[in-house]
């Protein structure tokens, strides 16, 4: 497998350029990433699913652009992926062929089931589930898949995106009442083809659109914590804000709290979104950074692994005792340290109570307690919370990586950072028992 590997996926809405360095057989971290809104299916559904010349020179454009990065990275190897615009294209093939002639690239045009797996290989290995659906709603197409167990067990693609409901749709000059009463007996239309099997109360948020409302979910109640990969919220709880953005006018999506370059599709996307959560049945939504790109990725790292991490591995945390290496004598030394500070939590069970609840977030945490001094040794546990922020991003839930970082904070003359314990208090047991997990 190579050090470097370049992912390009170019989606019917924008294009994207990953590009993820392996540090070992199973860690790896992302060191580059470009987005590019080149809506190249633009214009498109009303012309028959032909890509028009505006949106192939932008297309053109971002590639060439794209490669030149790759360049300067020095990646060792290139995969570049193609979804529904491509697809569903019948001048496709021309344009593949053209790009390949004028920039060396080669496209690998995807279905819509390739691209639904390619999202749940990401979802199931990076995110803390094991069963739902995960949902993956991109510019002309919706991509489905039901994970249980940790594997796909059946993939869905609906002819249902973003793109494809504002050229039919939301572009029209009409009401914007009958706009949205004709987009949902379309949408019905089409998730009347998803098969009955297709239910869960966990449905994982793949894409912009899930990403996009997200992030105004997590304005809107004042999130302590900056990360989306993993948040989750309840979707009665939220139903109406969701459900209102549909009706909106653009020129009223500000009250929604969402980033303006996603004004011209957010409303077709959360459209599209809350009928197939409440198709799906579901109660529960959890978001997902990573998608389609991460993936590709995974499909070649894991290849002798029947595409899962094995059980005891965790790539965040292999990325990071990689990258930010313990010094020898107390890697020697970490071992006897996790058994003693086993046997000691059990002892203390007595006074703690908590059924030792947290042992592997203190497990983890006391691998990790030595990444900080590799940078310095003066105010090492504060480089390690910093760390621990901003690079466990795989497989934990936000309660997770919150207690191991603060649990890396903690240091015998403050033991309680008491602005940080304030600030995250919503996501971290109480005081009591940070106090007795940091004393282990």
């Amino acid at each position: 497998m190579a050090k470097r590997t370049a992912i390009i996926d170019i989606g019917s809405n924008s294009a994207r350029l990953v590009i993820f360095e392996k540090t070992s057989r199973y860690g790896f971290h992302l060191i580059c990433e470009q987005k590019s809104k080149v809506r190249i299916g633009e214009g498109a559904y009303a012309k028959k699913s032909y890509l028009q010349p505006i949106g192939i020179k932008r297309a053109y454009l971002t590639l060439k652009s794209f490669l030149h990065t790759i360049d300067k990275y020095q990646a060792n190897k290139t995969l570049c992926v193609a979804t529904s615009a491509l697809r569903d294209a019948p001048n496709g093939k021309i344009f593949t062929t053209w790009i390949k002639k004028e920039l060396g690239l080669q496209i690998k045009v995807i279905d819509g089931l390739k691209e639904a797996s390619y999202g749940a290989i990401a979802a199931a290995n990076l995110l803390p589930i094991t069963d739902g659906i995960s949902i993956d709603i991109g510019g002309g197409s919706s991509d489905i898949a039901l994970i249980q167990n940790s594997t796909i067990v059946d993939t869905y693609s609906l002819n249902l995106g973003t793109v494809r409901l504002k050229e039919l749709f939301f572009d029209k000059t009409e009401e914007n009442s009958l706009i949205n009463e004709k987009a949902k007996a379309f949408i019905h239309n089409e998730l009347e083809k998803l098969p009955s099997h297709f239910k869960h109360s966990l449905a994982i948020g793949i894409g912009g659109t899930a990403r996009t409302l997200s992030k105004g979910i997590m304005k809107r109640a004042e999130y302590p914590l900056d990360k989306l990969h993993a948040f989750g919220y309840t979707i009665e709880t939220y139903l109406p804000y969701l459900t209102a953005i549909p009706h909106s006018s653009a020129k009223n999506l500000k009250q929604f709290g969402l980033k303006k370059n996603r004004y011209d599709t957010i409303r077709e996307g959360a459209l599209i979104f809350t009928e197939i959560l409440a198709h799906i049945e579901a109660k529960e939504v959890i978001s997902s950074a990573v998608g389609v790109r991460e993936g590709v990725f995974l499909e070649q790292i894991l290849r002798d692994d029947k595409l899962k991490f094995p059980k005891s591995i965790n790539p965040s945390i292999h990325s990071i005792l990689d990258r930010f290496k313990p010094l020898v004598n107390i890697e020697k030394k970490r071992k006897a340290k996790l058994q003693i500070a086993t046997n000691l939590y059990s002892m203390l069970q007595k006074e703690i109570q908590d059924n030792t609840r947290y042992k592997d977030e203190l497990l983890w945490a006391l691998k990790l307690s030595s990444i900080g001094k590799t940078l310095t040794i003066y105010k090492a546990h504060q480089h390690a919370f910093y760390i621990a922020m901003q690079e466990l991003n795989y497989g934990f839930s936000h309660k997770e990586s919150l207690l191991i970082s603060l649990l890396l904070r903690m240091h015998t003359k403050e033991l309680l950072n008491k602005p940080l314990y304030e600030k995250y208090k919503s996501l971290l047991p109480e005081k009591q028992a940070l106090r007795w997990l940091s004393f282990v």
